[in-house]
C-alpha cells in the first residue's frame, strides 16, 4: 500500500502539470512555480545545513572498520581508521564518489548442510553507482538549456554519453542506465522482505519521483518530441529573469516540469538531503586521533561530584556488613 500510494502520488503530480497546461496555466507552471520551487529549495537547504553545521560535536566519533594508528610495527588501516586530515579526505572522496561503504554489503544464505554463509553482494553498490552517476551526467547535459553559448565541457559530455549513436535523436546511455538502476532499487525495496519491512512511504516516493522525471524526459525526447528551441527559450528567460512562455510547448513538458519542481520542494525535507549531509557527518569527516590528541568537551562546566572516597566514607559500615571490600577498614 505504501508503494501504491507513492505511485499514485507521482502520477497525480504529473497529471496536475499536464492538465494545468492544457487549461492554459502555462505561465503559472512555467514561470511562477519554478521560481517558487527554487526559492523553497535554496532556503530549505541553507536552513537544514546551517542547523547541522551548528550541532555540537565535542568528541571524535568516526566510524572505524580497521586498525587504528598505534605502535610503529602495527600496520594502520588509513582509509577505514584515518588519523590525519589527508586520510579523512581520502576516505570521504572514496565514499562520495564511489560509495565505498556499499562494497561491504553482504548476502546471507543457508548451504545444503544448513550452515549460514555470508557472501559479498555488489548489486546494491552497482545500482547506486549507476543511478547517481547517471543523474550527474543528466544534470550536466541539461546545462545546455540554461546557457548560451553552451560550454565546451557540456558538449563533450553529450558526445561521450551518446557515443553509441543509437536512434535519432541519439539515445543517451545515462538516460537508460538511470531508469534501469532506479527500477532495480525500487524492486529491491519491494521484493526484499527485510528492506520492505523497514520502508516508509518516503522511501518509495523519492525513487518513484526520480523515475517519473526520468521516464517523462525520455518520452519527451524519443516518443512525443517537444520543441527543444522553445524549451530553451523558456529556460533562458528564467535564468535571466525575463521570463517568457513560448507557444507550442507540449503539455507533457509541463507535467515533466511539475515533477522537477516537486523534487526541488521535497529535497530539503526528505531523505534525499543525504547528498549534502554526508559532508557534515561526524562519523565520516573526523580523524580518529584520540590516542594522540586530548579532546576536551568545550561545553563542560563544573558539576558537584561524589568521589569514591566520599562514597566509601558514607557507606563503609554497610559495605563491611555486606561483605564488600573497602579500602579503609
Amino acid at each position: 500500500m505504501k508503494a501504491l500510494g507513492a505511485v499514485a502520488t507521482v502520477i497525480g503530480l504529473f497529471l496536475v502539470g499536464l492538465l494545468g497546461a492544457s487549461l492554459g496555466l502555462t505561465w503559472a507552471l512555467g514561470v511562477a512555480l519554478p521560481y517558487l520551487a527554487l526559492t523553497v529549495f535554496v532556503v530549505g537547504l541553507v536552513v537544514r545545513v546551517t542547523r547541522w553545521a551548528a550541532s555540537p560535536v565535542p568528541f571524535r566519533i568516526p566510524t572505524t572498520c580497521g586498525q587504528e594508528r598505534s605502535l610503529p610495527w602495527i600496520r594502520q588501516n588509513k582509509l577505514d581508521n584515518p588519523h590525519t586530515l589527508s586520510q579523512v579526505l581520502g576516505r570521504m572522496a572514496l565514499e562520495i564518489l564511489f560509495f565505498r561503504s556499499l562494497l561491504r554489503n553482504t548476502r546471507a544464505h543457508l548451504t545444503e548442510d544448513r550452515r549460514l554463509v555470508y557472501t559479498t553482494d555488489l548489486t546494491l553498490w552497482a545500482g547506486a553507482m549507476a543511478m547517481h552517476w547517471s543523474l550527474a551526467v543528466i544534470l550536466l547535459r541539461h546545462l545546455r538549456l540554461f546557457t548560451e553559448p553552451v560550454p565546451a565541457f557540456v558538449t563533450w559530455v553529450e558526445s561521450a554519453d551518446g557515443f553509441l549513436e543509437i536512434g535519432l535523436p541519439v539515445v543517451f546511455l545515462s538516460s537508460v542506465l538511470f531508469l534501469v538502476a532506479l527500477t532495480y532499487l525500487i524492486l529491491r525495496r519491494l521484493l526484499n522482505p527485510r528492506v520492505h519491512y523497514i520502508s516508509l512511504v518516503g522511501d518509495y516516493f523519492a525513487p518513484l519521483l526520480l523515475f517519473g522525471i526520468g521516464a517523462s524526459g525520455f518520452w519527451l525526447r524519443h516518443v512525443t518530441k517537444t520543441d527543444i528551441a522553445s524549451v530553451k527559450e523558456l529556460a533562458l528567460g528564467l535564468v535571466h529573469f525575463h521570463p517568457v512562455v513560448p507557444a507550442g510547448i507540449s503539455p507533457l513538458f509541463f507535467g515533466h516540469l511539475f515533477l522537477v519542481c516537486t523534487l526541488l520542494v521535497y529535497f530539503p525535507f526528505g531523505k534525499l538531503l543525504h547528498a549534502p549531509g554526508v559532508f557534515l557527518s561526524p562519523t565520516r569527516n573526523l580523524a580518529n586521533n584520540n590516542r594522540a590528541v586530548r579532546h576536551v568537551n568545550p561545553w563542560d562546566y563544573p558539576v558537584p561530584v561524589h568521589s569514591y572516597e566520599e562514597y566509601e566514607d558514607e557507606f563503609r559500615e554497610k559495605m563491611i556488613a555486606a561483605g564488600l571490600p573497602v579500602e579503609k577498614e
